[in-house]
């Protein structure tokens, strides 16, 4: 299926530095194909990352609306590691995005956030056959997951499936048995199952939840809400949180 078409594009006042320039608009396709086990879009929506942010191309500031702004933003992009982090050539540029996007979270303390957009800078790299930089940023997400609050029966799932393909069998499969054994929901438990089977076998490799969970009778539509934080909403996200929460 095509992706949704999306608008030409329009000014835009940054939230940091307040500068106008003209952003593309963007509207997320359907998704026909079933999520990863880290919950990445399958397709057509996996494509479409690049859209997902925003940047400001006076200070840098990139978010999923350079127009919105938290007040400790700007002086997290004012601040050297901010500036280091998106001139950092060795890195890809939609990576590098994401990255700066997850530090400005950071610094304002929505640690699981942060965690997210790191998880999208690892699947940048996935794409581009960056498997070092996939596992340092896996490894970094899961560090923040664990520094937040207490970790729901999804974010669990995901940090389980971060440190597996990282290569971290030994710590996905503590992680997987301390799942497991909080009695979490049906769905929840045969995600675990099969990510338990995978590090027995050293697999690192991506796997679709397909293959622990089948799909509902009727495809769901969906929808992610970029000004929030890319790809959330409804539809097939909606019906994979409600089976994981039970």
């Amino acid at each position: 299926m095509a992706a949704a078409p999306t608008s030409a594009g329009r000014e835009k006042r940054c939230g940091v530095c307040g500068q106008e320039s003209r952003q593309p608009g963007f509207r997320p396709p359907v998704p026909e194909q079933a999520p990863d086990l880290d919950l990445r879009p399958g397709e057509p929506v996996r494509s479409t990352m690049a859209r997902w942010l925003q940047a400001c191309p006076h200070c840098g500031y990139a978010a999923p609306d350079i127009a919105e702004a938290h007040p400790a933003a700007a002086q997290a992009v004012a601040a050297a590691p901010y500036r280091a982090l998106i001139a950092d050539t060795a890195h890809p540029v939609l990576a590098r995005r994401f990255l700066a996007w997850a530090h400005v979270l950071e610094e304002t303390g929505a640690l699981h956030a942060a965690a997210e957009a790191t998880l999208h800078a690892a699947w940048v790299a996935d794409d581009l056959n960056r498997d070092d930089l996939a596992r340092l940023w896996r490894r970094e997400a899961v560090a923040l997951w664990r520094s937040g609050p207490a970790l729901d029966a999804e974010q669990s799932v995901r940090v389980i499936d971060a440190l597996r393909r990282a290569g971290d069998f030994a710590e996905a499969e503590a992680a997987a048995e301390a799942l497991a054994a909080s009695d979490p929901p049906e769905a929840v438990a045969q995600v675990a199952a099969l990510e338990a089977r995978l590090i027995t076998a050293e697999d690192a490799g991506r796997h679709s939840i397909a293959s622990a969970i089948a799909p509902p009778a009727r495809r769901p539509h969906v929808t992610h809400q970029p000004k929030k934080r890319p790809p959330e909403g409804g539809g097939l996200k909606s019906w994979l949180r409600r089976i994981f929460r039970g």
